[in-house]
């Protein structure tokens, strides 16, 4: 018999949950005849959620048009309105030729860390991050070094721990704002000093923009081109979270900064999309009118809107709880609580997302998969009905009701206020 085929080493040290074991598990599940409700990603499509009618209505119009191959780029009428759209809000030395259109963010990560990094370069990255950011840092040869942001902080990072990591390797800073899975909207004052960071130490921004409209109680989003200047400067943005339209694959990167610094790299992203011939053409005539029609998101993320009531379910089930605790989400489409100190000593989130799952048919994500020091959070997802969310609570409580008092930790305090 033949020796197995070997697989690419360094796979080993990627964790991607949110797709992984236990979503795995969840199919076995499903093909058994279960019925799961599934808060483990963040896909609008899935929770009955359609794209507006008059992006729909652009590619509709359009259709003709999309059976040849495009630009490596994109559209030029869609790189056009992305960059109107960035220059708008003050990016500095935006223009079509340095707009990107992908399929999906997610191939953008990869190309501009493709484009930046040679083996050993260094990447900070969140803690708790979204797991594609060290993944892609991985497999591009690089070494994710993880910046903490903490609960006890509203999962905002310390700028000045920030800097203590930058090494003679750093080559980027990565954010993302809003945070996914904390839900946590950066301030300026806080972007303006990582900007200051990394115009001393000569990096490359680079920031995952694309809950940017979706913000909840007053809680401004600040773009961080604009800030930037002329500091090199990637923003991603798409279609998938605030138009609610995933399955288009329909993303963007823009750069913006000082042109001459970052020519090099601008054309590498280009030599990097031109080997993938282009993205998905069809959703690309949506761009326009993405960036140029009505608000569809803003009524759902105030009171009396689905996603603003799904947050309040959840923020009033975790208060309400007689073990989690929770930094309130002012943005996003995640929360990401935790269980309270008293009770976390030997609490293994795995163990509980497995147990939820089997015994109460509801699959979240471990909080470990977002590359955290800590095994006490799990996030889930607010793009279901409120009351469904707060049956979801329910028996989430039935589960820690089970796994903490069963192993005697703890006796059961009175139910706790909300942290945030």
């Amino acid at each position: 018999m033949s020796a197995p085929l070997k697989t690419r080493e360094r796979l080993s040290e990627v964790r991607y949950e949110i797709r992984g074991e236990l979503a795995r598990r969840a199919r076995e599940l499903e093909a058994q005849g279960r019925t799961l409700i599934k808060l483990n990603i963040g896909n609008p499509g899935a929770f009955g959620f359609r794209a507006p009618e008059h992006l729909q209505r652009a590619i509709a119009g359009r259709i003709h048009d999309t059976d040849p191959y495009t630009h490596q780029q994109g559209l030029p009428v869609a790189r056009e309105a992305i960059a109107a759209h960035h220059a708008a809000r003050g990016a500095h030395a935006v223009s079509p030729e340095r707009v990107f259109v992908g399929n999906g963010v997610s191939e953008l990560i990869d190309i501009a860390l493709r484009a930046l990094l040679n083996p050993g370069d260094e990447v900070l990255v969140p803690s708790p991050d979204y797991p594609l950011w060290s993944a892609a840092t991985i497999l591009n040869d690089g070494r994710p070094v993880f910046y903490q942001c903490k609960a006890e902080h509203g999962f905002l990072p310390d700028p000045d721990a920030l800097e203590a990591l930058v090494s003679p390797r750093t080559r980027a800073i990565v954010l993302i704002n809003p945070n996914n899975p904390t839900g946590a909207v950066y301030p300026r004052a806080l972007l303006e000093r990582i900007v200051a960071i990394a115009q001393r130490h000569g990096l490359l921004l680079l920031c995952d923009e694309i809950y940017d409209a979706i913000t909840y109680d007053g809680a401004v989003f600040e773009p961080l081109a604009p800030i930037a200047g002329d500091v090199p400067c990637v923003s991603f943005g798409g279609l998938s979270k605030v138009h609610r339209a995933c399955g288009w694959r329909v993303g963007w990167a823009v750069l913006s900064g000082d042109e001459a610094r970052s020519r090099e790299f601008r054309n590498a992203m280009d030599l990097l999309g031109a080997l993938r011939l282009c993205a998905n053409v069809p959703g690309q005539f949506a761009i326009e009118a993405a960036l140029t029609g009505i608000d569809t998101i803003g009524a759902l993320c105030a009171p009396g809107g689905r996603l603003y009531e799904a947050r309040r379910a959840v923020i009033e089930a975790c208060a309400a709880s007689r073990y989690l605790q929770l930094v309130e989400p002012a943005g996003a489409l995640y929360a990401f609580p935790g269980i309270a100190p008293e009770y976390a000593q030997g609490f293994d989130d795995h163990a509980f997302a497995l147990e939820l799952m089997d015994a109460e048919g509801v699959l979240v994500v471990p909080g470990n998969s977002f590359n955290v020091p800590y095994r006490n959070h799990f996030r889930v997802t607010l793009l279901p009905e409120p009351a469904q969310l707060r049956e979801v609570f329910s028996r989430i409580e039935r589960v820690l009701d089970r796994q903490i008092t069963d192993a005697r930790k703890v006796v059961p305090l009175v139910p706790r206020a909300v942290n945030g």
